[in-house]
């Protein structure tokens, strides 16, 4: 039978469920999960949000197929107050960053600003604040995931990330869940990330 879990994942989590070390933590710290169930994907220990586990093998491949374009959604918090003129060059496609020690021509990307603040459960332990320097939230919507690649993109540009949460993949999103939540979806449900 498949199954498919949504995650909510916090920050200093691993995407993984075996932990290499005994201090890390893992997916399996917050939730029992069938041993044949595995992450689509990955968020790296700095990142929050969206993960989707499955042990569907197909919808696994389909969504991480580089070449299906599935939406993936982040709200990211800069250091900074970013100008419509930054903004367009991660709309535009015109940044080039380092992958895997090559250099990597991004696609397009949907960017909104969404302000000061923006309504997540705070993040444990807090990001650092400093007065003197403003921060500001920003969506971004890929079709591409390369490894850190939002970060890199926004230091690119000169505006360190702060705090980095996917928000949605597809159809579905992380609405309404704490830090932490694990729910489970039904084949319906799941499919809309393939949307």
């Amino acid at each position: 039978m498949n199954r498919f879990y949504v995650i909510s994942k916090p920050y200093g989590y691993l995407s993984q469920f075996t932990k290499e070390v005994p201090e890390h933590k893992v997916l399996s710290d917050l939730h029992k999960f069938p041993k044949d169930v595995y992450p689509v994907g990955r968020l790296d220990r700095d990142s929050e949000g969206l993960l989707l586990l499955t042990n569907d093998k197909k919808m696994n491949k389909d969504l991480l197929d580089p070449t299906s374009k599935k939406k993936k959604t982040y709200w990211v918090q800069v250091e900074g107050i970013p100008t419509n003129t930054d903004l367009d060059t991660l709309r535009n496609g015109r940044l080039t960053i380092r992958v895997n020690k090559k250099d990597h021509k991004c696609a397009t990307a949907k960017v909104k600003i969404l302000g000061t603040s923006v309504e997540l459960p705070d993040r444990d332990p807090p990001i650092r604040t400093r007065v003197a320097i403003p921060t500001f939230w920003i969506q971004i919507e890929l079709t591409e995931g390369k490894n850190r690649q939002v970060r890199k993109m926004f230091a690119k540009i000169g505006y360190p990330v702060l705090r980095l949460v996917r928000v949605k993949i597809g159809g579905i999103s992380i609405e309404g869940m704490q830090s932490g939540d694990v729910r489970e979806l039904t084949k319906i449900e799941a499919l809309q990330a393939l949307q």
